[in-house]
């Protein structure tokens, strides 16, 4: 919607297609940003989309070990994702774009013909769309089909999860909740992000596990009783951005592009600038009737990500590693002062300044010394 935004705001014609019967949904994300992320979009959520704004603390769970993030000055807020979508949904159809919902794509194919021009022969052609409401022909194709589109290429990077809206008393309206397990939620950790005192979303995420079991498990471990409303089942994908964005006249974006950060899947503030910046380049291709300027997005995209997805793809590999006595090692090493100068400067839209506050500190020799010891267990089956 972003994607589309942008480029109706040239007066383009553009069309989005949703293969749902109603924009944001089914709605399988926590809905955890940063109001500067959100700003960043070009956005100010509405009161409706807005669940709560009162995250104050963030609080992670290793086996036996936990810590406590002080998390105000984050500015943390729970979005309600099919209401915070529908307004996207509403400035995107402002600037000029038409939605259709229950509107599935069956298949894509182009038209081809070649011409010369300044540069070299360029093939231009056009795309047939086929959808269920007949064929669509374009000039350009922007792919937002999500993780959809990754599975036929890969499916190393895709974990199942579950997310259930819980009402539960233990659900504390102040406080995110993290817990990793090795054993329980291998390559991942379970979540509980309130939306208010005694409701939340909760969720689990984890390589080859029964997520709906493993999430029961997790709610029935609270010891107290709790009610289910509303379920919710899809993969995450955490191997990072595909390699090219861009081919041909074809931009793909967020899910579909990989752009969800590789430690939590999270993807509002990322895969939100990639729609944005998708549609800048197609405006300035057009503009310019110029298609290599369409690279621009793929170039912008990784000068302000690519850094910050490096250094967390590396944290996963670490992560994937570790055995629940090298987490609870692990989490042994961080010190109050670190804790508290996270919790003072730490980006939540940047993950890895925190990592590397940790890392570049004393910790990091006991730190080194947890994962040899791990990689010792490992090797002799300890």
């Amino acid at each position: 919607m972003l994607a589309a935004r942008e480029v109706g705001a040239a007066g383009l014609s553009v069309a989005v297609l949703e293969e749902d019967a109603e924009i944001g949904t089914p709605e399988h994300c926590g809905g955890l940003v940063s109001i500067s992320g959100i700003e960043n979009l070009g956005m100010i959520p509405s009161s409706n989309a807005i669940e709560n704004n009162n995250i104050k603390y963030a609080k992670i769970f290793s086996p036996s070990k936990s810590f406590e993030l002080n998390a105000e000055k984050q500015k943390l807020v729970v979005l309600d994702r099919r209401a915070f979508d529908k307004q996207v949904a509403f400035q995107a159809q402002k600037k000029g774009a038409e939605i259709r919902i229950k509107c599935s794509m069956y298949s894509i194919s182009k038209k081809h013909n070649s011409i010369n021009n300044n540069y070299n022969d360029r093939d231009i052609g056009y795309y047939i769309i086929k959808t269920s409401e007949g064929s669509l022909t374009c000039s350009y194709f922007i792919d937002a089909r999500g993780i959809g589109s990754l599975i036929k290429h890969n499916r190393l990077g895709l974990l199942q999860s579950a997310q259930y809206e819980v009402y539960a008393p233990w659900i504390d309206r102040n406080t995110v909740e993290v817990r990793f397990d090795r054993e329980r939620y291998p390559g991942f950790f379970a979540w509980t992000i309130p939306t208010d005192s005694g409701r939340g979303k909760v969720g689990v995420a984890g390589r080859s596990i029964n997520a709906a079991n493993s999430l029961k498990e997790y709610l029935d471990s609270k010891g107290e009783k709790y009610s289910i409303i509303r379920k919710v089942y899809a993969p995450i994908w955490i191997m990072g951005p595909i390699e090219h964005f861009v081919t041909e006249r074809t931009l793909v974006i967020g899910d579909a592009a990989g752009q969800t950060k590789p430690t939590t899947a999270g993807g509002i503030y990322s895969c939100g600038i990639g729609g944005i910046l998708a549609g800048k380049a197609l405006r300035k291709s057009i503009e310019k009737n110029d298609d290599f300027l369409l690279h621009d997005y793929e170039k912008n995209w990784y000068s302000i990500f690519k850094g910050e997805f490096d250094k967390l793809l590396l944290l996963r590999k670490v992560l994937e590693r570790l055995d629940n006595k090298a987490v609870d090692q692990l989490f042994a090493t961080i010190s109050k002062g670190e804790i508290e100068d996270i919790s003072k400067t730490g980006d939540f839209d940047f993950h890895s300044t925190a990592l590397s506050k940790i890392l570049g500190s004393r910790s990091g020799l006991r730190i080194a010394k947890t994962l040899l010891d791990n990689e010792i267990r490992r090797l002799f089956n300890i």
